[in-house]
């Protein structure tokens, strides 16, 4: 059975562009006679609101969207991720990162740094040192070359039927759990699609980069590949993104200015946007 998700984060209110990917996965779903879940991203309890997720509830019943069963939040998923998390580093594929962001900035702004966007090793290969983990704050990174020592750079699908194969250079040493948190996005994501029965994952093609690093921690915890959609991303006319911190137009504030949910939503199913706003690649 086919089985889509929208994904938001309780950091702020939905604008267009959220809209724009939960209708499409609404659609595709309903058309096949599927599923649709709606799972929420909070594990940045820093700036996670409880007005937002409320929030997002309305704003998705004003679009006329409905989800099946009760919505999945990631607060409450700890125990799922730290049992990921602790597979990898039994397999040796997670090692301790104790790198400030400031850290990671500094070495890769050096001359002999990385200077793409992939963290420089600096903690890859340190010994274990359990007293220093026990008092020093850490995240987890996965060990991306042994990593692919034992599986090989994996590809995916997306629903158009194209096949997209990934490079090494689109896999680094991703962060698997943060000093706060049980799991980042990456882990996060992939142990809940598979826990989900997620089948179809709809998002704006600004994650296609994600895909590479979320497909290899699909094959080494052995979970299901699910297919891919990854959208056109709805900008402003001209060109500038739509962002929660530019404070992009909300879609409470849509409603507020009388605009009809459904009809907006139906609108957007065929590519249809609001004056001002058009579909642009990522």
């Amino acid at each position: 059975m086919l089985t889509s998700r929208f994904a938001p984060s309780p950091t702020g209110r939905l604008h267009l562009g959220h809209a724009y990917s939960a209708v499409l996965g609404h659609a595709a779903a309903r058309s096949a006679g599927g599923r649709f879940l709606l799972r929420i991203e909070d594990l940045d309890q820093t700036r996670s609101r409880p007005e937002f997720v409320d929030g997002i509830q309305e704003d998705m019943r004003w679009l006329g969207l409905d989800w099946d069963g009760p919505a999945i939040v990631q607060s409450q998923r700890a125990a799922a991720y730290l049992d990921a998390l602790d597979r990898l580093r039994a397999d040796g594929l997670a090692y301790p990162c104790f790198c400030t962001r400031a850290d990671i900035v500094q070495v890769a702004a050096a001359p002999h740094g990385d200077p793409g966007l992939h963290y420089p090793g600096t903690c890859r290969g340190l010994p274990d040192d359990p007293e220093r983990r026990a008092s020093t704050p850490h995240s987890w990174r996965l060990d991306s070359a042994r990593a692919l020592e034992r599986c090989p750079l994996p590809g995916w699908a997306e629903q158009d039927g194209s096949i997209h194969r990934a490079k090494a250079t689109d896999v680094g040493d991703a962060i698997l759990a943060r000093k706060d948190a049980p799991a980042a996005y990456h882990l996060a994501c992939v142990v809940d699609d598979a826990a989900s029965g997620v089948t179809l994952v709809v998002r704006g093609a600004d994650l296609r980069p994600s895909t590479p690093i979320q497909r290899l921690l699909q094959l080494l915890l052995e979970l299901p590949e699910p297919t891919y959609l990854h959208h056109k991303l709805v900008v402003h006319d001209d060109g500038r993104r739509l962002a929660k911190r530019d404070q992009a137009p909300t879609l409470a504030a849509m409603r507020e200015a009388g605009v009809d949910g459904r009809e907006l939503a139906d609108g957007l199913t065929t590519g249809l946007l609001p004056s001002g706003f058009r579909l642009a690649d990522a």
